[in-house]
């Protein structure tokens, strides 16, 4: 078996989810055709396994696949999986519905975990200042109140000022009635943001009232296309720093499968138009998790373009070296014997 990329000689990093092609952290194969890939991650090539190493490895990729892989993303040609670290492209279309929305919704699990961290961290510190204060004599019963009441909060509010700062976009705009000029979105007015859909399906575009004039739609600040998108998932990233519990991702996810698709959901929850405090909590958390999960597929359809390329140039390669340097007849005895069929 090669332990480097046939083209740029960049040693494969091993896996731990293949017994019997444990090499390479992304892994192409074909199980209609019989191929199998190492693809290197610094060149982006694909090298074809030795027709003896591949039936038992191929074997072993489908029912991976069945059992554990998470589709990311398709085409009608090739889908993009991962199991733990592995990434594995399979040729043809995966009968696997796409969850990428689960994905966020432990992150938001996982966010309320270090959000409870911080907090008892915060009342264990306050806890100690106050002890000492009593010791000291330096500190009233109001005083001591006060930090027992404020201290985790005071904590996780410095937390989250030191990831996201005090404003989720920062620019020059001007009020279309008044002229009014827009400097930033601050989080702290983020309950008045406005959410308008667009014509382009899962878009969103965001409205700030001018604070001279009071205008609204037809004035104010206006966010479209990748400036409204970045805006939004970083004022839900804020407004949902403390994350979600299990209940409340499971409620949320339950609404996009409903809705059919994170951007119908998104549609669903803006609809004519939705200020972001307005907004109950479960719909809140599952605008999140669209938004994220839309901004990752864009993303993922690059990828897969690149992918689909890479797989047409190896594909024309691979039928050449199975066809011509080995008898297609002997194709299917190799393999009975390979796995033990005579």
């Amino acid at each position: 078996m090669f332990r480097r990329c046939l083209v740029c000689s960049t040693p494969f990093q091993p896996n731990e989810e293949l017994e019997h092609f444990p090499l390479g952290q992304r892994v192409a194969f074909d199980p209609a055709k019989g191929r199998l890939w190492a693809v290197c991650k610094a060149c982006k090539r694909w090298s074809l396994a030795p027709i003896e190493e591949r039936w038992e490895a191929l074997d072993e990729l489908e029912k991976l696949t069945r059992d554990r892989a998470r589709l990311l993303s398709q085409t009608d040609n090739i889908a993009l999986l991962r199991v733990g670290h592995l990434e594995l492209v399979r040729v043809g279309r995966a009968d696997l519905s796409e969850e990428a929305w689960w994905r966020y919704g432990r992150e938001l699990t996982s966010r309320r975990r270090r959000y409870e961290k911080l907090s008892l961290a915060g009342t264990v510190v306050a806890g100690a200042v106050v002890v000492g204060g009593w010791a000291s004599g330096g500190i009233t019963l109001l005083g001591s109140w006060f930090l027992m009441g404020r201290g985790g909060e005071a904590l996780t509010g410095t937390a989250r000022w030191l990831r996201f700062g005090g404003a989720a976009w920062r620019g020059t705009r001007s009020c279309a009635r008044c002229g009014h000029t827009f400097h930033a979105v601050r989080y702290g007015a983020r309950s008045g943001l406005g959410l308008f859909p667009t014509q382009e399906p899962g878009a969103v575009d965001l409205v700030q009232r001018c604070p001279v004039c009071g205008a609204y739609r037809d004035g104010g600040l206006h966010l479209e296309g990748a400036d409204a998108e970045r805006t939004l998932r970083r004022v839900l990233a804020y407004h949902h720093f403390s994350g979600a519990d299990e209940r409340q991702v499971f409620s949320a996810t339950r609404l996009i499968q409903e809705a059919g698709s994170p951007q119908e959901l998104t549609r669903i929850v803006v609809r004519d138009g939705r200020r972001l405090g307005d907004l109950q909590r479960t719909g809140a958390v599952a605008l999140e998790i669209a938004a994220n999960e839309a901004a990752e597929q864009r993303l993922l359809e690059l990828e897969l373009a690149d992918l689909e390329a890479h797989w047409r140039t190896e594909e024309e390669l691979a039928a050449i070296v199975d066809g011509e340097l080995t008898p297609l007849p002997l194709l299917e005895t190799i393999r009975r014997r390979v796995v033990g069929g005579g």
